[in-house]
């Protein structure tokens, strides 16, 4: 056990009870655990398998691989449309952890099979994604803003695309490649 992890549950203020006996489930299927991203991680051999997180009207075990795992009990849930490989079994009471104990392992276990095995979520190309008019009009204007995005990592190209075709208005689209053409033109990320 990760003393940070103690830490970590101290401060959660809704969902503790929760969180605790989801720890206690994960942990009694043999996984190492640390905090990373802000939140207990358990990993096995130095593979992420699942994580504990919460939100304000649920808690969850985050699956890193859920999308290859055989969901027979349907309670897998993507968390949008984006997501690729990650996949949630959200709760809002104790009860349901505790009745979902011995479910909760069978989806742990098998993760572990996943990793052990070597399986890998296979994820949409950036050139999938489609471009918003707005951001493509700018990258035919300007054949420097197309080489520097061009050069960013895939997924620094996608986090940019999703964020340019979020907004449903034009106006707010183009708003947003003005406002994110600097931050490409200097071979930064969305979140850099």
């Amino acid at each position: 056990m990760d003393t940070q992890v103690d830490v970590y549950i101290s401060q959660v203020k809704k969902w503790q009870n929760e969180v605790k006996q989801l720890r206690m489930i994960v942990l009694d299927c043999g996984l190492a655990e640390e905090v990373k991203w802000g939140v207990p991680c358990y990993m096995f051999q130095g593979h992420n398998i699942v994580l504990i997180h919460v939100f304000k009207e649920y808690c969850a075990l985050l699956f890193f691989k859920g999308a290859l795992l055989n969901d027979t009990n349907g309670l897998l849930i993507q968390q949008t449309e984006n997501v690729q490989a990650a996949r949630q079994i959200r709760f809002t009471t104790l009860r349901e952890i505790v009745e979902l104990e011995a479910t909760l392992k069978a989806y742990i276990y098998e993760a572990i099979e996943v990793e052990k095995i070597g399986l890998k979520v296979t994820l949409k190309k950036v050139s999938e994604y489609p471009i918003p008019d707005e951001f493509q009009n700018k990258l035919n204007e300007l054949p420097a803003l197309k080489a520097a995005f061009d050069a960013l990592t895939p997924g620094r190209q996608r986090a940019y695309i999703l964020h340019f075709s979020a907004p449903k208005q034009a106006k707010t689209r183009e708003a947003r490649v003005e406002k994110w053409i600097p931050q490409i033109l200097d071979g930064k990320g969305l979140n850099d």
